[in-house]
């Protein structure tokens, strides 16, 4: 057989090719670990697992409050904010410019510690293993809470009595799910643009048909034994059971007015009230902004004011928690 025959086109984001070998037409990119001198915030690579070679994780720590009070022995440790990135399960890294250079911001305005996972991939291996490697991670960050775990950043500098999860698209999907795992007790939980999708089109997806489609190709991809298509609890949630056991009291859903998930998301704001959830869930729509907008065009008004606000969740849980 011929490498060159395609088996799934979905350009220009990837293609896979009936030989098995896949093509990421986007997100390959990659950039070292570093000091950075715009936010002064310093990062370093960590290997999460030895059975799982590929699983590791970017982590972030803000030097101003950090390295450079290390012989305070009463130093405050800072927030934990554990970090799914996007790209449809297949695409993009932690390693990524735009995604290194997001947290890089994020970690200064926060004042956080960030652990930035950086999950196995479709379709080289099919979900669930991006669920599976995500709580894995968060298994190795929680071995931290005693101050005495693999890694000396967390052990120095992380509050395991204060985690956050966030993700964006994918990442998003996958901060929802491992909210619903037993046995986290979580801050917050910040889903930005989730990726979530039904079979039945609602809202935007009516009209963006084209996208939609895009979208329902790469979740089969993503998830191939998904039996019931996009109505598998784990793109949809209005099929999950389990909304009310959503580990945190507090979730902040962040929402551009054009993208096809729009509906989606506003219904998983009204499901999580729906179905039991007992805690309190915020919404913020960037009107006429599009998906992802915050990474692709990080300076805009819109953008700063999404981190405005992000960071704010984050402090305002400090204020009402701490």
């Amino acid at each position: 057989m011929s490498s060159s025959e395609i088996a799934y086109d979905f350009s220009p984001h990837l293609r896979v090719y009936k030989d098995g070998r896949v093509e990421r037409l986007e997100g390959t990119a990659t950039v070292p670990p570093s000091y950075d001198l715009n936010t002064g915030v310093l990062s370093k690579d960590v290997a999460i697992s030895a059975s799982t070679p590929c699983l590791s994780a970017r982590v972030y720590i803000p030097t101003e409050t950090t390295t450079n009070n290390h012989s305070n022995r009463n130093r405050k440790k800072l927030p934990l904010l554990v970090y799914f990135h996007g790209g449809a399960f297949c695409l993009e890294t932690p390693f990524s410019p735009m995604y290194h250079n997001y947290l890089n911001s994020l970690v200064s305005e926060a004042n956080a510690v960030a652990v930035s996972v950086h999950y196995r991939r479709a379709p080289e291996h099919s979900l669930p293993a991006a669920y599976d490697d995500s709580w894995t991670a968060l298994e190795w960050a929680s071995l931290h809470s005693g101050g005495d775990g693999p890694d000396e950043w967390l052990n120095a500098y992380a509050d395991l009595q204060k985690v956050y999860l966030a993700g964006d698209s994918a990442g998003g999907n996958i901060a929802h799910h491992m909210g619903l795992r037993f046995g986290i007790d979580l801050r917050g939980i910040i889903l930005v643009q989730p990726f979530f999708m039904g079979n039945i089109p609602i809202g935007n997806e009516r009209t963006d048909k084209v996208t939609r489609s895009l979208l329902v190709g790469l979740w089969h991809l993503a998830c191939p034994s998904a039996t019931d298509g996009c109505d598998d609890p784990q793109i949809n949630p209005e099929k999950d059971p389990r909304l009310s056991s959503m580990g945190c009291a507090r979730v902040l859903i962040f929402i551009a007015e054009r993208e096809v998930q729009r509906d989606r998301e506003w219904l998983y704001r009204d499901l999580l009230a729906e179905r039991g959830w007992e805690g309190t869930v915020e919404v913020m729509e960037a009107k006429g902004e599009g998906h992802q907008f915050h990474l692709f065009h990080p300076t805009s008004d819109d953008a700063v004011n999404l981190m405005r606000r992000f960071v704010s969740f984050l402090n305002e849980n400090e204020i009402s928690q701490g």
